[in-house]
């Protein structure tokens, strides 16, 4: 008996590692009476829908992988032509994202980045209330025009570094303050706790960059990262200390990502499904968007902020947040000590840093001044109209950095040496580039790029297959519903599901099938499709929610009990202020109380 036991846990072992492969599969197979018995094009692209969507969802393949699905089934099932599949994989968002990674390579390699970080920390002071609104306003305006997960990686080690100094100070204290007849804990034993290592960090983004991040701080070994959670903090209170500033910064980059339309890959998905769904529509572009997502990115700040020092650090704000000097204790001063070291050793400002932040500047009023709508904007000096998209001055922009030397001209060598990167080897030639190739393909992530193409193909096969208006009519039951409560039911299903599931492709799935609820709803398309696009960022629950939470929960200071408490929270009012917006300043804004022309004549031509 024990024999046969042992003989089935066995197999079932062999059936769980090999599940992905089962799962592959085993799902086409068992959807494919589907096109056989109804061999329509709405079958047939149903069957393509359903597979790469189980694909995605259960990441049995790479998301990049399953993205190509569509490329090779839609031909075979006759959906739609090879060279118009292949069109749908590279649009106008690809060339608006290679721009920003241009930009994004240049600030992560001449180090502006943390100089913006350690700056706002240091406006912020080391009092704990005050040190974790401090990172947090600095890593939202960092995640507006970086991805999440290198903002998180970026940020983390600054944090870290800061966590640490509170611990060993706190541990000083309390040996100092020991009057018992055991002796104190050498320092070199102490020393022992925590290693100088190279950090690195290197994670798939969900939203669009991978980032490679080498940072020389103190952090935890790896084998006592579990004796951390339990004795390795002076008291309680400095554990929740650092429970609180890690999980605030994957937090605020979450919620930086909403409030730029290249801050996060759902937000260019959206972008580019909605304007190949609904061409003549143009009111989605930087403006626009930044107009409505600004304030919900600083009351869900604000939000956020209470709530994790509700959670971790109580309800005195007078002791955690006072600016006076007179309230700061010895583990505080080393903190704001060590914070400022860390500025120090990056020197005076440097000449490719400037240029870098001109060129975010530039970049930024430029995208705002394009079309900004209650004014004639810059596009208007040309005679054709509709030419120039923000990918313009995106790529524009991006294609400068390869050309302009990362040294002032005429300068002596001894400023030339402060002009060239910590890992640059190129100290011979004095024309070197801003950035190179090598950083850019670093940063490039091409798999996010073939995944939205994936989502364009089969959103092109639903409009051409006539599938979307057939799962249009299927939700007619619904229009008993007002537009409001519809716009709940979408958030608070995408928001489930992407706790779970990767959050590009979520929003993928999702997008074609609100379109065509709003079409048959006749609601505004927009009164749906936005709600959705921010609500599948919420996924900060579990550690495989985003990467930015993988990375946070990697230091150690946080267990998944305490993500799913705080997280909750944050969900909770991720939704509630996505639904103020867009029944308040989001109506006036996009017109929402009307169902518009643009969404009309795309309702009849995809019924006829």
């Amino acid at each position: 008996m024990r024999l046969e036991a042992a003989a089935r846990m066995d197999v079932f072992r062999k059936l769980w590692k090999a599940r992905k492969l089962i799962l592959v599969v085993l799902i086409p197979l068992s959807l494919l009476p589907l096109p056989l018995i109804h061999p329509t094009s709405e079958a047939c692209c149903a069957y393509v829908l359903m597979v790469t969507a189980v694909y995605w969802v259960s990441e049995a393949v790479p998301l990049g992988a399953a993205a190509l699905v569509p490329a090779f089934l839609y031909p075979l099932f006759g959906v739609l032509k090879s060279s118009e599949v292949a069109a749908e994989y590279c649009k106008d968002t690809t060339l608006l994202l290679m721009g920003v990674i241009c930009l994004a390579a240049s600030i992560e390699k001449w180090n502006l980045h943390k100089r913006i970080a350690l700056r706002m920390v240091m406006i912020a002071g080391a009092k704990p209330g005050m040190l974790v609104l401090g990172f947090m306003c600095c890593t939202v305006f960092l995640s507006m025009w970086l991805s999440n997960t290198s903002t998180t990686a970026m940020v983390m080690p600054i944090a870290e570094a800061v966590l640490q100094q509170l611990i060993c100070t706190g541990l000083a204290d309390g040996h100092a303050d020991s009057e018992t007849a055991e002796a104190p804990e050498d320092d070199s034993d102490k020393e022992e706790n925590f290693n100088k290592n190279q950090l690195e960090l290197l994670y798939r983004n969900d939203r669009y960059v991978c980032v490679c991040v080498h940072v020389a701080i103190e952090i935890p070994n790896v084998k006592r990262v579990k004796a951390r959670r339990d004795s390795q903090y002076p008291t309680k209170r400095d554990h929740m200390i650092c429970k609180c500033l890690s999980l605030s910064i994957t937090y605020a980059a979450t919620i930086g990502g909403l409030i730029t339309i290249t801050g996060t890959s759902t937000n260019l998905i959206f972008a580019e499904q909605f304007n190949t769904r609904y061409p003549d529509a143009k009111v989605i572009n930087f403006g626009t968007w930044f107009i409505f997502s600004f304030p919900i990115a600083i009351i869900m700040l604000v939000l956020t902020w209470l709530w994790l020092h509700f959670l971790f650090l109580g309800c005195n704000f007078r002791e955690t947040c006072s600016l006076s000097k007179k309230r700061k204790t010895r583990r505080e001063m080393l903190s704001e000590r060590r914070i400022q070291e860390e500025y120090a050793k990056l020197g005076p400002i440097s000449y490719p840093e400037v240029v870098t932040g001109v060129f975010f500047i530039l970049m930024t009023l430029l995208w705002f001044t394009r079309e900004p709508g209650f004014v004639p904007g810059w596009t208007s000096l040309f005679e054709k109209k509709g030419y120039r998209t923000d990918a313009t001055v995106s790529v524009l922009l991006g294609f400068l950095l390869f050309l302009i030397p990362a040294r002032r001209p005429f300068s002596s060598s001894s400023s030339s040496s402060r002009n060239t990167a910590p890992d640059d080897n190129s100290d011979s030639d004095p024309l070197a580039p801003m950035i190179t190739w090598k950083d850019f393909q670093r940063l490039m992530p091409w798999e996010i790029v073939i995944l939205v193409g994936g989502g364009y193909a089969l959103a092109a096969g639903c409009k051409v297959s006539g599938l979307s208006v057939w799962i249009g009519r299927q939700l007619e039951p619904m229009s008993g519903l007002p537009p409001w409560a519809v716009t709940l039911l979408a958030c608070l299903l995408v928001s489930a599901v992407t706790e779970f599931a990767s959050n590009p492709a979520t929003l993928t799935v999702f997008l074609p099938i609100l379109s065509a609820l709003s079409e048959t709803l006749h609601i505004n398309p927009l009164h749906t499709l936005i709600p959705s696009t921010m609500c599948v960022s919420f996924g900060v629950m579990l550690p495989v929610g985003n990467p930015p939470n993988a990375i946070v929960f990697s230091y150690g200071h946080v267990k998944i009990s305490d993500m799913v408490k705080a997280g909750f929270g944050v969900n909770l009012i991720g939704v509630a202020v996505v639904m103020l917006a867009i029944t308040t300043w989001g109506s006036p804004l996009f017109n929402l109380t009307e169902f518009p022309v643009w969404a009309m004549a795309r309702n009849v031509t995809g019924g006829l």
